[in-house]
């Protein structure tokens, strides 16, 4: 027992690590959670320094995500640890002990465990994630929908219905990290992937 909690403290640990601003660090001396949408994710890396220093943020928060279910069940067998395992690294992603809980939206690092615990599924997101984008420009968009399919898929390719919850669950916090957005959304005030932003918004 003592040793899953450990692993689990160490998924949140390691999802924790906050690659979007250790790269924005490095690259600019500047804080990312001053700008643009003030997360620490791979879209707001993107706006503001362009698409070589988003690509390492973008690899290294999947393989959070992913490797946390991975060892979960390689080391332990677990199905419930891995789910556990899996929500915990987002919720460090989000919210890592590192930069006093100010981190990203668990987008990349919520895919990374999808690709784990369902691949076809986690392939068929994608494609409504870049569907939505292609269609309406709307990162944000493409994010909930893509998240939100997954568990549906998850039906159709494995019926395990711990995985369904524990997709769904991890759905759910990518919606919440995401109410400004869905606000924005609704109001007509989001913005569409392209725009730059060199300050904060609001």
């Amino acid at each position: 027992m003592m040793l899953k909690i450990l692993f689990l403290v160490g998924s949140y640990l390691v999802g924790s690590i906050p690659t979007g601003y250790i790269v924005v660090r490095l690259r600019a001396k500047k804080d990312i959670r001053q700008f643009g949408s003030r997360s620490t994710g791979a879209t707001n890396v993107f706006r503001l320094t362009g698409l070589l220093y988003a690509l390492p943020v973008i690899v290294v928060d999947v393989l959070k995500g992913f490797l946390a279910p991975y060892l979960a069940m390689h080391f332990f067998g677990d199905l419930r640890l891995a789910l556990a395992a899996a929500a915990l690294a987002v919720v460090g992603h989000c919210f890592p002990v590192y930069i006093n809980f100010r981190g990203g939206k668990g987008v990349a690092t919520t895919m990374g465990a999808f690709l784990y615990l369902c691949f076809p599924g986690a392939l068929l997101s994608a494609a409504v994630f870049v569907l939505v984008i292609a269609l309406t420009r709307y990162v944000s968009l493409g994010s909930l929908l893509g998240a939100f399919s997954y568990p549906v898929w998850t039906l159709f390719f494995n019926r395990v219905t711990g995985i369904f919850y524990g997709s769904a669950l991890l759905a759910l916090i990518i919606v919440f990290r995401h109410a400004g957005n869905i606000e924005r959304l609704i109001t007509g005030q989001e913005r569409k992937l392209g725009q730059k932003d060199t300050v904060a918004q609001p």
